[in-house]
């Protein structure tokens, strides 16, 4: 299951959330052997978790959010900061959102030092700072409208959930892979998506308190502070088996 669009509308341009897209495109492909072939960027810039608890390569804690291992991980990143992205950047403002995102990130990088101190796996993606994003999103917009696509071996079934069940679900499988796996999470950060989900919710709760906390709810239903947006269903004909 994964969102493919919200219907959520941002009314000012996200330059930020299109600048950090563009810094993840441009690092995924000068660390590519078809593109720049530069490896040590992934290796160098990684982030080390032995290595943090020593003091030791602490750029790690910033520069970890702009590498990935590969398409399918940068893709599903940049898919989920596309679609939450915009909106936190147009309530945030563009400098508010940039220091949300990498605080999120940097909180999202100690909850998974914390939970696995001594592991020299390299961790990389912007996963943890984009759970922020989402926590933001949930504590600001509960019941905004999000199309998920689910993928049942060879079926696939367009739903659309209001906000708070497709990214409550989301958290509670981090949550669940956490406790679940050992050590580093099988090569799957989800104390860092955990740490980072719950980081945004405390990062955006001085915003929703200016806004006027529970009243902003009343007054917008839990739904975006405007008129959601509307999609026609597709043309393409359905064919029987």
């Amino acid at each position: 299951m994964f969102p493919i669009r919200d219907h959520n509308p941002s009314k000012r341009t996200p330059f930020v959330t299109y600048t950090l897209i563009a810094l993840n495109l441009i690092m995924f492909v000068l660390t590519m052997p078809w593109g720049g072939n530069m490896g040590g960027l992934w290796q160098n810039f990684a982030l080390y978790a032995a290595a943090i608890t020593q003091g030791e390569w602490l750029w790690g804690l910033v520069t970890h959010m702009f590498l990935h291992a590969g398409l399918l991980h940068l893709g599903g990143n940049m898919l989920f900061l596309w679609i939450f992205g915009d909106n936190l950047e147009d309530q945030m403002g563009h400098l508010g959102f940039l220091g949300f995102y990498l605080a999120s990130g940097l909180v999202a990088a100690a909850a998974q030092i914390l939970a696995a101190p001594y592991s020299v796996v390299p961790m990389v993606g912007a996963s943890g700072a984009i759970a922020g994003v989402m926590g933001g999103y949930l504590l600001l917009f509960p019941r905004a409208k999000v199309d998920v696509v689910v993928i049942i071996v060879i079926i696939f079934k367009v739903f659309t959930l209001p906000a708070w069940v497709m990214l409550g679900l989301w958290f509670g499988f981090q949550l669940f892979g956490g406790f679940t796996v050992a050590g580093d999470g099988g090569g799957v950060a989800y104390w860092a998506h955990a740490g980072g989900f719950v980081a945004g919710v405390v990062l955006a709760l001085p915003l929703f308190l200016r806004r006027g906390g529970a009243g902003f709810w009343q007054a917008t239903q839990g739904h975006p502070p405007h008129p959601a947006a509307t999609y026609q269903r597709t043309r393409i004909p359905q064919v029987r088996r």
